[in-house]
């Protein structure tokens, strides 16, 4: 966005830059411009001039550099001048199939990272892993700093699309939404995150080192990854998880300049029950038999019976199976569970009553086995997640962007930083909907805006932190 709602941020022609001397403002030095490779994997678009100063989105002229210290600026005014690149390698991830069982699609997009990191000047690490995508960790290292524990920037790079969506749905913007498998959740966000850690690298202004990790399978519970981002938020003294931000009920971005983020989320449970019974002929020998089919069905209410909306739980039979032939008495069944919770406390007392649900047997000669098939912790709230968000909230302002705060019952990778003991605040990247639908969609004018507000937030908070 540029000054006004209808403006973009990007314009900066020669007309803006009298007006801007017209207002008064100081023509300093901003960040240099560096020739470089071309394409979304390098320094792509040409910086502002040293001689011109692009206005942040949302701040009045006359508030600008009162709100803003130079190295603010500085870093704000790259990344304005940086959204056809940012759209570019959006584009390239969105294209790049990265299901979560995808390995060699999940790798290939964080390939496009790497390139780009390490055409940045950030140094890059790949975690390897034999069966899900490999991780990528970025570092920006700063010797000076006091505190050498790093702001983490997080992401995962995979999705819940199957093979060949790219080809089928292909990266498209239709009336400023931009369209595609991941688009919103959470290729943009990776992406603002890149363009964050690369402004540092280019224009510096951050007091603190600067870690940039994405994972490859979160939208499987991260089975491979979970250890990988325990250990990064141990050594960090902060997160901010890209998820995708909302728009509020009701509000439009370009006309309201409102964003939702979330400050806590449930904690998830995924599980599998199989169920053991006796094959026999449904009509010759029906009583030699044990239904494991209606073993199942007795238990479903049980289960569901385990739902406290007032306490945030909810427990859904989401998935069942089982038999053998319409003429047989079912000798095995199966089902998958969803549950969800608001406090680690909650945790092991439902999963125990799940349990025991499923393995005490209501069929005469029946069994039942329940296996996790993996899980999330919650984003609990903590005063320091609270100050995290107090200063996120204040970097958007400076934008003219009103920030609120929401619970969702959704799951994602910033409980187990939060678990950690480390600050974290998700949702913040650029504003998107409809995520694991073929109709998922980001604004694309929030794109530089996110990418601004989150690396404001950074400064802000590394030098709080010190």
């Amino acid at each position: 966005m540029g000054i006004g709602p209808n403006k973009s941020v990007a314009a900066f022609g020669k007309a803006d830059e009298a007006r801007r001397d017209a207002a008064g403002h100081s023509r300093g030095e901003v960040c240099s411009a560096k020739a470089g490779q071309s394409g979304a994997n390098a320094r792509s678009q040409a910086a502002p001039s040293c001689s011109s100063f692009a206005v942040p989105f949302g701040t009045k002229r006359a508030q600008a550099m009162s709100e803003l210290t130079p190295d603010e600026a500085k870093v704000t005014a790259w990344l304005a001048s940086r959204k056809d690149a940012m759209v570019a390698l959006l584009r390239e991830m969105v294209d790049t199939d990265s299901g979560s069982y995808d390995k060699p699609g999940v790798d290939r997009a964080g390939q496009v990272l790497a390139r780009f990191h390490e055409a940045n000047g950030l140094s890059v690490e790949i975690i390897p892993d034999a069966r899900y995508g490999d991780a990528v960790k970025a570092r920006l290292p700063n010797p000076a700093a006091n505190d050498q524990r790093p702001v983490l920037l997080l992401g995962h790079r995979d999705t819940v699309f199957p093979e060949g969506e790219p080809t089928r749905r292909p990266f498209t913007i239709k009336a400023g939404r931009a369209y595609g498998p991941g688009v919103a959740d959470m290729k943009a966000g990776l992406v603002i995150e890149a363009f964050v850690a690369a402004a540092f690298a280019e224009c510096g202004g951050l007091s603190a080192p600067l870690t940039m990790l994405t994972t490859s399978d979160e939208e499987i519970a991260s089975p491979s990854s979970r250890p990988i981002i325990e250990a990064a938020a141990r050594e960090s003294r902060c997160v901010f998880n890209a998820e995708p931000s909302r728009l509020p009920p009701g509000t439009e971005f370009l006309r309201d300049h409102k964003q939702s983020i979330t400050s806590g989320r449930k904690g998830g449970v995924f599980m599998r029950a199989e169920f053991v019974g006796k094959a026999a002929h449904s009509g010759a020998n029906y009583e030699k038999g044990v239904s494991a089919i209606v073993d199942l069905g007795h238990k479903i209410p049980k289960l569901q019976g385990l739902t406290d909306l007032e306490r945030g739980v909810t427990v859904n039979v989401g998935l069942i199976g089982g038999g053998q032939t319409v003429n047989t008495v079912a000798p095995h069944a199966w089902c998958e569970i969803d549950l969800r919770y608001v406090t680690a406390a909650q945790r092991d007392e439902l999963v125990s009553a799940i349990r025991g649900i499923i393995e005490t047997p209501i069929v005469e000669g029946s069994s039942a086995k329940l296996t996790i098939k993996g899980e999330f912790v919650p984003l609990e709230r903590t005063p320091e997640a609270v100050a995290l968000y107090d200063t996120y909230r204040d970097a958007a302002a400076s934008f003219g962007i009103s920030v609120s705060a929401e619970f969702t019952g959704g799951c994602a990778d910033s409980g187990f930083t939060a678990a950690q003991g480390c600050p974290t605040l998700c949702s913040v990247g650029p504003i998107g909907g409809m995520a694991h639908t073929p109709d998922e969609f980001l604004e694309v004018e929030s794109i530089v805006p996110a990418a601004q507000v989150l690396a404001l937030a950074v400064m802000r908070t590394a030098a709080r932190m010190e």
